[in-house]
């Protein structure tokens, strides 16, 4: 395990027990710190270096390497050249520094979404966790310039949406108010980097979210199919604590347990045995027996959206086995999709089943892993893959470097969920305490600023490192929209890209099309078998002789 409970070096604690990713296994928003995410979302790009510098010295901890994982995996570096300079640059070193480094990147196939950094959020649909800091979230990821995911049921869950019984493709849907105001904020600090996705799961498909979307926004949204994720393998979940929500939410279709129509159901809540209800979707795909059955309706499915205009479609995956995985990209790359997100087991944002977790699907770096096979089996018959996004226990900049290289050259960005929800928690946080009068509106848990915050400052301007880079890209009348979640939320990608153009300038790589499988090697023998990326001693071993014998 790379990471454990508290980091000496960066002076940062994780409340819990630090995952995979660095994240605690349970991330509260109510956090008062201070794990390494938590941290970089206000002081940004400084948590990339030691602390107390002029009286320490510093040695990493990660000698030994354990395991198959993406901590198994290291970065290679090199002593000479330069690949990917951007125009009008020389190989002189005044031009080949690190802030040149490019992270603009781009994905799709006939209509390409441009991107300012290889980083996307995962979906954030019906659970609370992402209705309450949505505008941090949504705000946060436009002004970065880079794609956010509205997820399955946003429309079904909102009591004040509008949904008559019909056909789809006449309009059920004459009201989406939650869904109009997730696309509607993010839109606004729309700058021409990033987009807007749309996630459609089964009772979404039958509500007819996609034909409300194409008709009230056209081309300015992509809508993504979904197969599933890698938190859990049946379907989106959410809790509610009100009896009469859980009889709308079923009166609207989904399934929900226990029964609050139930006589027994209603008394047991009455009198406290029962306090809370789980609403849960739909299997897909459980009227077919066969690969070619799902294939046929999968091209259905993107003839159809195609045919009411939408030119960007993309697909999200879970961690199934190898079958649905060559399926996936298999299906996707022959109906050139513009996306297909691949998202290894298994983190969530609040209502997965524990044990189904902690036991389901197969690992991030496994599933990627073969995600390359398959990407590069396809492209050997010459085939143009579809392009692929990478999901699962992601947060750091070494783990961005570490999967668009596993993956090159077919990964375009790397999907991030509950690593870039921590700063729309911390910024909601500061928020209410510096301004109690919005404390309400934007769901801060703090009456005032705990000492771990006032360590870094006592006002906006103090608290985040980004404050000012904010403010100049949307003014300083503007500044007043934009919500402290959202600042932070920037500030963390700030110290992500700065990161990652230090972990490119070290690999010799100015482009992001230049990451290459080259560029890591692994750090224990079992994950060289596993991703078949050659051990450390063994790479470039054959041409370390040559010059010896030269």
């Amino acid at each position: 395990m790379r990471f454990t409970k508290s980091n000496d070096v960066l002076g940062t604690t994780n409340r819990g027990n630090p995952t995979e990713s660095s994240l605690c296994t349970l991330c509260r928003a109510d956090c008062q710190g201070k794990c390494e995410t938590w941290l970089s979302s206000l002081v940004g790009r400084k948590l990339l270096y030691p602390r107390s510098f002029g009286i320490v010295t510093a040695g990493a901890n990660n000698t030994t390497h354990v395991g198959v994982s993406y901590n198994s995996l290291r970065i290679q570096g090199y002593a000479y050249g330069a690949h990917g300079l951007n125009e009008g640059m020389s190989n002189d070193p005044d031009d080949c520094i690190f802030p040149r480094v490019s992270l603009e990147n781009e994905f799709g196939k006939e209509v390409k979404t441009k991107i300012r950094m290889p980083l996307m959020t995962g979906a954030l649909g019906s659970t609370f966790v992402a209705q309450k800091y949505w505008d941090s979230f949504a705000i946060g990821g436009a002004l970065i310039g880079i794609p956010v995911v509205i997820g399955e049921n946003v429309v079904g869950v909102d009591r004040k949406s509008e949904i008559s019984p019909g056909d789809v493709r006449k309009g059920k849907i004459s009201s989406a108010p939650e869904l109009e105001r997730r696309i509607n904020g993010y839109l606004r600090y729309f700058d021409g980097y990033g987009a807007i996705i749309v996630q459609l799961n089964v009772e979404d498909t039958r509500n007819g979210v996609a034909e409300y979307v194409a008709e009230k926004y056209g081309d300015k949204c992509i809508i993504e199919l979904k197969w599933g994720q890698g938190a859990k393998n049946i379907g989106g979940e959410i809790q509610v604590k009100s009896l009469d929500y859980a009889q709308f939410l079923k009166d609207r279709g989904y399934i929900v347990d226990p029964d609050p129509s139930l006589p027994e159901v209603k008394e047991a809540f009455e009198n406290g045995s029962i306090k809370s209800f789980a609403r849960h979707s739909r299997l897909g795909a459980t009227n077919m027996d066969t690969v070619d059955q799902v294939r046929r309706d999968f091209m259905r499915s993107v003839e159809y959206l195609r045919s009411i205009g939408f030119s960007r479609i993309t697909l999200k995956t879970g961690s199934y086995g190898m079958e649905e995985l060559a399926m996936a990209i298999k299906f996707a790359t022959d109906a050139k999709l513009d996306l297909l997100t691949i998202d290894g087991s298994g983190g969530g944002t609040g209502m997965s089943p524990w044990n189904m977790m902690q036991s389901w699907g197969v690992p991030s770096i496994n599933l990627h892993s073969k995600a390359y096979e398959y990407a590069s089996l396809l492209a050997a018959r010459g085939l143009d893959v579809v392009d692929l996004s990478f999901a699962g226990g992601f947060a750091l900049e070494d783990h961005i470097f570490k999967a668009m290289a596993l993956g090159a050259p077919f990964t375009k960005l790397i999907c991030m969920g509950r690593g870039i929800m921590i700063p729309g928690f911390v910024g909601s946080n500061i928020e209410g305490a510096l301004l109690p009068e919005r404390r309400a509106a934007v769901n801060g848990h703090w009456a005032e600023l705990p000492k771990t915050v006032q360590r870094v400052g006592n006002s906006a301007k103090e608290i985040f490192a980004s404050y000012f880079d904010v403010e100049k890209k949307v003014g300083r009348d503007e500044m007043k929209n934009i919500p402290y979640g959202a600042i932070a939320f920037y500030t963390l990608a700030d110290k992500l890209a700065c990161g990652l153009q230090q972990l490119m300038a070290g690999a010799r790589k100015f482009q992001m099309n230049q990451i290459s499988r080259y560029d890591i090697f692994s750090g224990n023998r079992e994950t060289a078998r596993e991703t078949g990326i050659p051990h450390c001693s063994d790479v470039n071993d054959e041409s370390a002789k040559k010059i010896l014998k030269s």
